[in-house]
C-alpha cells in the first residue's frame, strides 16, 4: 500500500472536521501562499474531476500551520527555510503535537484502529532517527493512527 499525501490530508481534514476556512488559516499562519479553489482540488479524490496531488511541502506547511493553529506560535522556531523530508514518524508527531495528545491518548487512538501498541513501540515511533530504539512508522500504521484519530474526535451529528 502506497499512502498519497492527498489521502493524508483529507483524512485529518475529516478525522478533525476542519473547514476550507480553517485550513486556509493553518496555510496563512505559514504564510505559504494557497488558494480554496487549489485547497478543494488537493481534498477530492484522486477520481474526481480536478484532483491536483498535494506537494510534500504543502503537506507539511499544512502540519505545521496545524500546530501553530491549535498551540499558537513556537517561540524557538529557528528553522526558517530548512528543507526537512516529511516522513510517516513526522507526521505522526506533527499530530501529536498539534494535538496536544499524551501518551495514553495516543494509545488510545491506535487501539480505535485495533492497532495495540506497547509503550516502548509507541515511543520508539517518536524518536530520533538515529537512536537505537528508532522504528519507521510505515503507512499501514500511520493510516491506522488516522483512522484511529477519526474515531477518536468522532461527533455523532444526532448527539450534538
Amino acid at each position: 500500500m502506497l499512502i498519497n499525501t492527498n489521502e493524508i490530508l483529507y483524512r485529518i481534514q475529516q478525522a478533525l472536521n476542519l473547514t476550507t476556512e480553517e485550513m486556509m488559516e493553518t496555510y496563512k499562519l505559514e504564510a505559504y501562499p494557497m488558494e480554496a479553489s487549489h485547497l478543494e482540488s488537493l481534498l477530492k479524490r484522486r477520481h474526481d474531476e480536478g484532483f491536483m496531488l498535494c506537494s510534500y511541502e504543502e503537506l507539511g506547511v499544512f502540519l505545521d500551520g496545524l500546530v501553530t493553529l491549535k498551540r499558537g506560535p513556537s517561540p524557538k522556531k529557528t528553522n526558517e527555510g530548512e528543507v526537512i523530508e516529511l516522513t510517516n514518524n513526522l507526521i505522526l508527531k506533527k499530530l501529536r503535537i498539534a494535538l496536544e495528545l499524551k501518551e495514553a491518548e495516543t494509545e488510545i487512538i491506535f487501539g480505535l484502529a485495533e492497532r495495540e501498541l506497547s509503550k516502548q513501540q509507541l515511543a520508539s515511533l517518536f524518536r530520533k532517527e538515529g537512536h537505537k530504539n528508532f522504528k519507521a512508522c510505515s503507512d499501514e500504521m500511520l493510516m491506522a493512527f488516522l483512522e484511529g484519530l477519526d474515531e477518536f474526535y468522532f461527533v455523532d451529528p444526532e448527539e450534538s
